[in-house]
This record gives structure tokens, C-alpha cells and sequence, in this order.
């Protein structure tokens, strides 16, 4: 299985996220999946890229071609893709990946996140989200879309589209066991 994995490509951040990003991407080589991801060297890509590596993983990076410049990408990927824009990348990374993880941080992911998840409630993607929680990151992101439904601007089963854990194993044992639900067209009335 391809898992596509969302991340910071930050090293600003705290050690511990990097630790648990490359803890992921062991658990992912472990279990015998490959990662597909941005191809950055650096932050989170970076550290699930490098755990990945430590077990012999199969490393997909997707990146646009003005990235490659010196330390800004993966090196040892074992397949690195270009394209010309980042909405090509987003695109491939949809495309290539069987199952999505968004790990902490910034915009880009926070984009790539709620692309992936609109498309998830439209149907246009049967595959599962998860959301590694590492520390808590992605609590209050929790928050506002339970809010969201509290207020009425989303169905309560949108929950029901991702899973939240800060275990990658708990997150590996999701992916390889999930069966995708069938999308209810009535709830788009929901969507503003």
C-alpha cells in the first residue's frame, strides 16, 4: 500500500515532532507500505523519510521541479517524481497514494488536508484519513470542526471520515482495516 504523508518541511519545530515523524516512518516500512510524500529533506517530510529509509521503505517523493536545489529534497528517495506545479504534486500525491496521513504542520498542510478531506465528503476519493495527533498538534483543528457541526455547517459524519490517533501503529492497523462508507448525497446540503 502507497500512504501518502502530509508534514511540515520546517526543522524550526520542536525535536520531539521530528522523532515521532521518523517513528512513523518506521512503522510504515515495517508494515511493508510505502511512503509517497513532497520530497522535501527537511522537517516532517524529512523525518518520516529518513525512518522510512532506516528500514530499507520504499520512498515515493512527488516535488516541483524548482525545488531541486541543493538540500531542499530527499536524496534517497527510491523514486522521485517532478512536475512542473504544485498543483500537479497535489495531484499525483491523490493519485499515487491508497491512504492519506496528515502529520503537524504549517498551511501547505493544513491546504493539502482540507483538499484531501472536501474531496473524501464528496466522494471523490474512497481512501482513508488519518491525523496524527503528535502532542496534542491538532487539537484545537479538532475543535473547530466539531464546532462546525455543533453550528450546523457540516454533518456530524464527517468525523466518521478520518482518524485521529497519536499512535502510528494504531494508525497502520486503521489504514490496513478500513472499508470505506458509501457517500450520502443528502448531506450535501450541508456544504456552504
Amino acid at each position: 500500500m502507497k500512504i501518502c504523508i502530509y508534514g511540515a518541511s520546517s526543522n524550526e519545530i520542536d525535536k520531539y515532532f521530528l522523532e515521532a515523524g521518523e517513528n512513523l516512518g518506521v512503522a510504515i516500512a515495517k508494515s511493508n507500505h510505502a511512503v509517497v510524500f513532497g520530497g522535501g529533506a527537511t522537517g516532517l517530510m524529512g523525518a518520516v523519510a529518513r525512518g522510512a529509509k532506516s528500514e530499507n521503505g520504499e520512498i515515493i517523493g512527488i516535488s516541483p521541479s524548482f525545488f531541486n536545489v541543493d538540500g531542499v529534497l530527499f536524496q534517497e528517495c527510491t523514486e522521485m517524481i517532478y512536475t512542473e506545479t504544485m498543483r500537479e504534486r497535489k495531484q499525483l500525491l491523490e493519485e499515487m497514494s491508497d491512504a492519506f496521513i496528515v502529520t503537524p504542520g504549517g498551511i501547505g498542510t493544513f491546504d493539502e488536508f482540507f483538499e484531501i478531506y472536501t474531496l473524501r465528503q464528496l466522494g471523490c476519493h474512497q481512501k482513508p484519513i488519518a491525523i496524527y495527533n503528535t502532542s496534542g498538534y491538532y487539537n484545537s483543528l479538532i475543535d473547530m470542526l466539531n464546532n462546525a457541526i455543533d453550528k450546523s455547517f457540516m454533518p456530524n459524519t464527517n468525523m466518521d471520515l478520518i482518524f485521529i490517533s497519536d499512535s502510528p501503529q494504531e494508525i497502520i492497523k486503521h489504514i490496513e482495516n478500513y472499508t470505506p462508507s458509501d457517500c450520502d448525497a443528502a448531506e450535501f446540503k450541508f456544504i456552504k
